[in-house]
C-alpha cells in the first residue's frame, strides 16, 4: 500500500512587472491601458562573431517600444506583403 501525505509548499517565483525602452526610457507596465505597449515592445538579442564591428563574441542587447522603432527606422522599414514570419 503507498501512504500519501499532503504537504504544502510556498514557491518564490520572479516575474516581470515592466519593461522600459532603452532609447526613451519611458517604462511600461504589463497591466491596464499600458499593457498593450508593452507587448508591442521589441527586443533584440545578438552576439558578435569574427569580425564583427560589436567585437568577436560580445553578447548585445536592445529593448525598444515601438514609437522609437518607428521613429529612428521607420524610414527603412518595408511592409512584408508575403506574411513569411
Amino acid at each position: 500500500m503507498i501512504v500519501v501525505k499532503k504537504q504544502t509548499e510556498t514557491i518564490d517565483r520572479e516575474y516581470a512587472t515592466s519593461i522600459v525602452c532603452d532609447v526613451c526610457k519611458k517604462e511600461y507596465t504589463y497591466k491596464g491601458e499600458e499593457g498593450m505597449e508593452a507587448q508591442e515592445f521589441h527586443v533584440i538579442r545578438f552576439q558578435g562573431g569574427y569580425g564583427s564591428v560589436f567585437g568577436d563574441g560580445t553578447h548585445m542587447k536592445l529593448d525598444m517600444c515601438q514609437h522609437c522603432l518607428k521613429k529612428i527606422l521607420g524610414e527603412y522599414l518595408t511592409e512584408d506583403t508575403d506574411n513569411e514570419m
